[in-house]
Protein backbone atom coordinates (compact mmCIF):
# COMPACT_ATOMS: atom_id res chain seq x y z
CA UNK A 1 0.00 0.00 0.00
CA UNK A 2 2.80 2.38 0.91
CA UNK A 3 4.58 1.68 -2.38
CA UNK A 4 1.34 2.39 -4.24
CA UNK A 5 0.94 5.74 -2.46
CA UNK A 6 4.56 6.67 -3.15
CA UNK A 7 4.11 5.83 -6.84
CA UNK A 8 0.94 7.89 -6.88
CA UNK A 9 2.65 10.92 -5.37
CA UNK A 10 5.59 10.58 -7.75
CA UNK A 11 3.22 10.39 -10.72
CA UNK A 12 1.35 13.45 -9.46
CA UNK A 13 4.60 15.41 -9.01
CA UNK A 14 5.78 14.45 -12.50
CA UNK A 15 2.41 15.47 -13.94
CA UNK A 16 2.54 18.87 -12.21
CA UNK A 17 6.13 19.39 -13.37
CA UNK A 18 5.22 18.58 -16.97
CA UNK A 19 2.26 20.97 -16.77
CA UNK A 20 4.52 23.75 -15.47
CA UNK A 21 7.01 23.05 -18.26
CA UNK A 22 4.19 23.26 -20.81
CA UNK A 23 2.92 26.57 -19.41
CA UNK A 24 6.45 27.98 -19.42
CA UNK A 25 7.03 26.79 -22.98
CA UNK A 26 3.82 28.45 -24.18
CA UNK A 27 4.72 31.72 -22.43
CA UNK A 28 8.30 31.68 -23.68
CA UNK A 29 7.07 31.04 -27.22
CA UNK A 30 5.21 34.37 -27.34
CA UNK A 31 6.85 36.65 -29.89
CA UNK A 32 7.75 40.27 -29.07
CA UNK A 33 5.40 43.00 -30.27
CA UNK A 34 6.31 45.43 -33.04
CA UNK A 35 7.64 48.68 -31.56
CA UNK A 36 7.77 52.25 -32.88
CA UNK A 37 11.38 52.84 -33.93
CA UNK A 38 11.04 56.63 -34.09
CA UNK A 39 9.49 56.86 -30.64
CA UNK A 40 12.17 54.54 -29.26
CA UNK A 41 14.94 56.71 -30.73
CA UNK A 42 13.36 59.95 -29.44
CA UNK A 43 12.94 58.50 -25.95
CA UNK A 44 16.53 57.31 -25.82
CA UNK A 45 17.82 60.66 -27.08
CA UNK A 46 15.79 62.57 -24.48
CA UNK A 47 16.96 60.34 -21.64
CA UNK A 48 20.60 60.87 -22.62
CA UNK A 49 20.30 64.56 -23.61
CA UNK A 50 21.25 63.73 -27.19
CA UNK A 51 20.12 64.94 -30.60
CA UNK A 52 18.77 62.79 -33.41
CA UNK A 53 21.68 62.90 -35.84
CA UNK A 54 21.80 60.85 -39.07
CA UNK A 55 22.15 57.19 -38.18
CA UNK A 56 20.79 57.58 -34.66
CA UNK A 57 17.47 55.85 -35.37
CA UNK A 58 19.08 52.98 -37.28
CA UNK A 59 21.72 52.34 -34.61
CA UNK A 60 19.29 52.60 -31.69
CA UNK A 61 16.90 50.25 -33.50
CA UNK A 62 19.68 47.72 -34.10
CA UNK A 63 20.51 47.86 -30.39
CA UNK A 64 16.85 47.36 -29.44
CA UNK A 65 16.40 44.46 -31.88
CA UNK A 66 19.55 42.73 -30.61
CA UNK A 67 18.57 43.37 -26.97
CA UNK A 68 15.16 41.79 -27.58
CA UNK A 69 16.91 38.43 -27.97
CA UNK A 70 17.78 38.59 -24.27
CA UNK A 71 14.89 40.70 -22.94
CA UNK A 72 11.89 38.80 -24.33
CA UNK A 73 9.97 36.21 -22.23
CA UNK A 74 12.31 33.41 -21.26
CA UNK A 75 15.38 35.33 -22.40
CA UNK A 76 17.71 33.81 -24.97
CA UNK A 77 16.71 30.16 -25.50
CA UNK A 78 18.83 28.89 -28.40
CA UNK A 79 21.66 27.66 -26.17
CA UNK A 80 19.65 26.42 -23.20
CA UNK A 81 20.46 22.87 -22.08
CA UNK A 82 17.68 22.46 -19.50
CA UNK A 83 13.97 21.76 -19.96
CA UNK A 84 11.61 23.07 -21.10
CA UNK A 85 13.64 25.30 -23.45
CA UNK A 86 15.92 22.46 -24.59
CA UNK A 87 12.81 20.79 -26.01
CA UNK A 88 11.64 23.93 -27.84
CA UNK A 89 12.64 24.64 -31.42
CA UNK A 90 10.28 27.32 -32.77
CA UNK A 91 11.53 30.20 -30.64
CA UNK A 92 15.24 29.34 -31.14
CA UNK A 93 14.53 29.35 -34.89
CA UNK A 94 12.88 32.78 -34.50
CA UNK A 95 15.92 34.01 -32.57
CA UNK A 96 18.26 32.79 -35.32
CA UNK A 97 16.27 34.69 -37.96
CA UNK A 98 16.59 37.89 -35.91
CA UNK A 99 20.28 37.22 -35.27
CA UNK A 100 21.03 36.86 -39.00
CA UNK A 101 19.57 40.31 -39.68
CA UNK A 102 21.52 41.80 -36.76
CA UNK A 103 24.73 40.27 -38.12
CA UNK A 104 24.14 41.63 -41.62
CA UNK A 105 23.51 45.20 -40.51
CA UNK A 106 26.36 45.19 -37.97
CA UNK A 107 28.72 44.14 -40.78
CA UNK A 108 27.30 46.75 -43.17
CA UNK A 109 27.77 49.45 -40.54
CA UNK A 110 31.37 48.40 -39.98
CA UNK A 111 32.25 48.11 -43.68
CA UNK A 112 30.18 50.84 -45.31
CA UNK A 113 27.76 52.97 -43.31
CA UNK A 114 30.38 54.32 -40.87
CA UNK A 115 33.10 54.93 -43.50
CA UNK A 116 33.35 57.80 -45.97
CA UNK A 117 35.31 55.79 -48.54
CA UNK A 118 37.00 52.42 -49.02
CA UNK A 119 40.38 53.69 -47.77
CA UNK A 120 39.05 55.28 -44.57
CA UNK A 121 39.59 53.70 -41.16
CA UNK A 122 37.04 51.44 -39.52
CA UNK A 123 35.24 52.66 -36.42
CA UNK A 124 36.84 51.04 -33.38
CA UNK A 125 33.52 50.44 -31.61
CA UNK A 126 32.03 48.68 -34.65
CA UNK A 127 35.21 46.66 -35.07
CA UNK A 128 34.60 45.46 -31.51
CA UNK A 129 30.84 44.97 -31.85
CA UNK A 130 30.47 43.18 -35.18
CA UNK A 131 32.45 39.97 -34.39
CA UNK A 132 30.60 39.55 -31.08
CA UNK A 133 27.38 38.69 -32.93
CA UNK A 134 29.09 35.94 -34.96
CA UNK A 135 29.58 33.46 -32.14
CA UNK A 136 27.72 30.17 -32.54
CA UNK A 137 24.14 30.89 -31.45
CA UNK A 138 24.10 27.60 -29.50
CA UNK A 139 27.24 28.28 -27.48
CA UNK A 140 26.27 28.06 -23.80
CA UNK A 141 29.56 28.18 -21.90
CA UNK A 142 33.01 29.78 -22.09
CA UNK A 143 31.86 32.07 -23.57
CA UNK A 144 28.09 31.97 -23.75
CA UNK A 145 26.30 33.45 -26.74
CA UNK A 146 24.41 35.89 -24.49
CA UNK A 147 27.58 37.31 -22.96
CA UNK A 148 29.06 37.96 -26.40
CA UNK A 149 25.86 39.57 -27.68
CA UNK A 150 25.73 41.79 -24.60
CA UNK A 151 29.32 42.88 -25.26
CA UNK A 152 28.39 43.67 -28.85
CA UNK A 153 25.37 45.70 -27.74
CA UNK A 154 27.48 47.69 -25.29
CA UNK A 155 30.00 48.49 -28.05
CA UNK A 156 27.11 49.64 -30.28
CA UNK A 157 25.87 51.85 -27.45
CA UNK A 158 29.29 53.50 -27.17
CA UNK A 159 29.31 54.06 -30.91
CA UNK A 160 25.85 55.63 -30.69
CA UNK A 161 26.86 57.91 -27.83
CA UNK A 162 29.84 59.17 -29.82
CA UNK A 163 27.66 59.52 -32.92
CA UNK A 164 25.40 61.97 -31.08
CA UNK A 165 28.23 63.87 -29.40
CA UNK A 166 29.13 67.01 -31.41
CA UNK A 167 32.47 67.21 -29.61
CA UNK A 168 33.55 63.84 -31.04
CA UNK A 169 34.06 63.31 -34.76
CA UNK A 170 35.58 59.83 -34.96
CA UNK A 171 32.15 58.12 -35.12
CA UNK A 172 30.13 58.81 -38.26
CA UNK A 173 27.14 57.40 -40.12
CA UNK A 174 26.92 58.28 -43.81
CA UNK A 175 23.41 58.24 -45.27
CA UNK A 176 24.43 57.75 -48.88
CA UNK A 177 22.56 55.81 -51.55
CA UNK A 178 25.51 53.50 -52.26
CA UNK A 179 25.83 52.57 -48.58
CA UNK A 180 22.16 51.71 -48.34
CA UNK A 181 22.31 49.79 -51.61
CA UNK A 182 25.19 47.59 -50.42
CA UNK A 183 23.28 46.52 -47.31
CA UNK A 184 20.05 45.92 -49.24
CA UNK A 185 21.88 43.58 -51.62
CA UNK A 186 22.78 41.37 -48.67
CA UNK A 187 19.20 41.52 -47.43
CA UNK A 188 18.00 40.43 -50.89
CA UNK A 189 20.13 37.29 -50.71
CA UNK A 190 18.96 36.49 -47.20
CA UNK A 191 15.28 36.90 -48.06
CA UNK A 192 15.66 35.05 -51.36
CA UNK A 193 17.12 32.04 -49.57
CA UNK A 194 14.29 32.04 -47.02
CA UNK A 195 11.72 32.25 -49.80
CA UNK A 196 13.22 29.23 -51.58
CA UNK A 197 13.33 27.14 -48.40
CA UNK A 198 9.75 28.03 -47.54
CA UNK A 199 8.51 27.24 -51.05
CA UNK A 200 10.19 23.81 -50.90
CA UNK A 201 7.71 22.76 -48.21
CA UNK A 202 5.65 20.91 -50.84
CA UNK A 203 8.61 19.73 -52.91
CA UNK A 204 9.57 21.16 -56.27
CA UNK A 205 11.50 20.06 -59.33
CA UNK A 206 13.81 22.94 -60.19
CA UNK A 207 16.00 23.52 -63.22
CA UNK A 208 19.60 24.46 -62.51
CA UNK A 209 20.00 28.18 -63.24
CA UNK A 210 23.29 28.65 -61.38
CA UNK A 211 25.19 29.75 -64.50
CA UNK A 212 22.37 31.53 -66.29
CA UNK A 213 23.24 34.87 -67.88
CA UNK A 214 26.92 34.21 -68.58
CA UNK A 215 27.98 31.80 -71.33
CA UNK A 216 31.58 31.78 -70.06
CA UNK A 217 30.72 31.10 -66.43
CA UNK A 218 32.02 27.92 -64.78
CA UNK A 219 31.56 26.21 -61.43
CA UNK A 220 33.84 24.02 -59.34
CA UNK A 221 31.89 20.74 -59.57
CA UNK A 222 29.02 19.69 -61.88
CA UNK A 223 25.41 19.92 -60.68
CA UNK A 224 22.23 18.17 -61.75
CA UNK A 225 20.28 19.91 -64.52
CA UNK A 226 16.97 19.10 -62.87
CA UNK A 227 16.90 18.76 -59.09
CA UNK A 228 14.05 17.87 -56.75
CA UNK A 229 14.11 19.85 -53.51
CA UNK A 230 11.87 19.45 -50.50
CA UNK A 231 12.19 20.83 -46.97
CA UNK A 232 12.04 18.03 -44.43
CA UNK A 233 8.76 17.70 -42.53
CA UNK A 234 10.77 17.98 -39.30
CA UNK A 235 12.26 21.32 -40.38
CA UNK A 236 9.12 23.02 -41.73
CA UNK A 237 8.23 24.88 -38.56
CA UNK A 238 11.87 25.83 -37.94
CA UNK A 239 12.19 27.42 -41.39
CA UNK A 240 8.84 29.16 -40.91
CA UNK A 241 9.81 30.71 -37.57
CA UNK A 242 13.28 31.62 -38.80
CA UNK A 243 11.63 33.55 -41.64
CA UNK A 244 9.19 35.12 -39.20
CA UNK A 245 12.02 36.26 -36.92
CA UNK A 246 14.05 37.62 -39.82
CA UNK A 247 11.00 39.51 -41.11
CA UNK A 248 10.33 40.94 -37.64
CA UNK A 249 13.87 42.27 -37.37
CA UNK A 250 14.03 43.55 -40.95
CA UNK A 251 10.69 45.30 -40.54
CA UNK A 252 12.11 47.46 -37.75
CA UNK A 253 15.44 48.07 -39.44
CA UNK A 254 13.76 49.25 -42.65
CA UNK A 255 11.50 51.58 -40.68
CA UNK A 256 14.65 53.07 -39.13
CA UNK A 257 16.23 53.39 -42.58
CA UNK A 258 13.07 55.17 -43.73
CA UNK A 259 13.80 57.85 -41.15
CA UNK A 260 17.59 58.17 -41.48
CA UNK A 261 17.68 57.96 -45.28
CA UNK A 262 14.55 60.07 -45.85
CA UNK A 263 16.35 62.67 -47.98
CA UNK A 264 18.07 60.04 -50.13
CA UNK A 265 14.84 58.12 -50.65
CA UNK A 266 12.97 61.30 -51.53
CA UNK A 267 15.62 62.32 -54.05
CA UNK A 268 15.50 58.90 -55.71
CA UNK A 269 11.68 58.87 -55.55
CA UNK A 270 12.00 55.58 -53.67
CA UNK A 271 10.16 56.32 -50.42
CA UNK A 272 6.96 54.66 -51.63
CA UNK A 273 8.87 51.53 -52.67
CA UNK A 274 10.30 51.21 -49.16
CA UNK A 275 6.86 51.67 -47.63
CA UNK A 276 5.55 48.82 -49.79
CA UNK A 277 8.32 46.52 -48.56
CA UNK A 278 7.47 47.41 -44.97
CA UNK A 279 3.80 46.67 -45.64
CA UNK A 280 4.63 43.21 -47.00
CA UNK A 281 6.79 42.47 -43.97
CA UNK A 282 4.05 43.61 -41.60
CA UNK A 283 1.81 40.96 -43.16
CA UNK A 284 4.30 38.26 -42.09
CA UNK A 285 3.65 39.18 -38.44
CA UNK A 286 -0.06 38.37 -38.42
CA UNK A 287 -1.29 36.16 -35.58
CA UNK A 288 -1.04 32.40 -36.12
CA UNK A 289 -4.31 30.82 -35.07
CA UNK A 290 -3.35 27.24 -35.85
CA UNK A 291 -1.80 25.22 -32.97
CA UNK A 292 0.83 23.95 -35.41
CA UNK A 293 2.40 24.94 -38.73
CA UNK A 294 0.40 23.14 -41.42
CA UNK A 295 1.86 21.78 -44.63
CA UNK A 296 -1.11 21.22 -46.92
CA UNK A 297 -0.69 20.90 -50.67
CA UNK A 298 -0.44 24.00 -52.81
CA UNK A 299 -4.12 23.76 -53.82
CA UNK A 300 -5.17 21.21 -51.20
CA UNK A 301 -7.90 21.40 -48.59
CA UNK A 302 -5.53 22.24 -45.75
CA UNK A 303 -3.52 25.43 -45.38
CA UNK A 304 0.19 25.60 -46.09
CA UNK A 305 1.62 28.25 -43.80
CA UNK A 306 5.08 28.04 -45.38
CA UNK A 307 3.71 28.95 -48.82
CA UNK A 308 1.78 31.89 -47.38
CA UNK A 309 4.93 33.16 -45.67
CA UNK A 310 6.94 32.58 -48.86
CA UNK A 311 4.41 34.69 -50.77
CA UNK A 312 4.87 37.72 -48.53
CA UNK A 313 8.66 37.35 -48.42
CA UNK A 314 8.93 36.90 -52.18
CA UNK A 315 6.89 40.04 -52.79
CA UNK A 316 9.01 41.96 -50.28
CA UNK A 317 12.16 40.67 -51.96
CA UNK A 318 10.92 41.67 -55.42
CA UNK A 319 10.24 45.15 -54.07
CA UNK A 320 13.74 45.20 -52.55
CA UNK A 321 15.22 44.52 -55.98
CA UNK A 322 13.16 47.37 -57.45
CA UNK A 323 14.27 49.68 -54.63
CA UNK A 324 17.90 48.85 -55.31
CA UNK A 325 17.40 49.71 -58.98
CA UNK A 326 15.97 53.07 -58.00
CA UNK A 327 18.89 53.77 -55.66
CA UNK A 328 21.31 52.88 -58.46
CA UNK A 329 19.87 55.50 -60.79
CA UNK A 330 21.50 58.93 -60.99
Amino acid sequence: MREYLNLRWISLAVGILLLLFYILAVYWSSEPEIFDVDQHARTRAEQNNQVLVPGYTTTSTLIRVASTLMDKPGGYLSNDVMPPSVLMDNMPAWEFGVLEMVRDLALAMRKDLSRSQSQSSENSYLVEAQPKFNIDSRSWILPSAESQYEDGIQALQRYLDNLANPAVNDSQFYTRADNLRDWLRQVEKRMGSLSQRLSASVGQSRLNTDLAGDAEARQSTPSERDKYTKTSWWELDDVFYEARGASWALLHLLKAVETDFADVLEKKNAAVSLKQIIRELEATQQSIWSPMILNGGGFGMMANHSLVMANYISRANAALIDLNDLLNQG
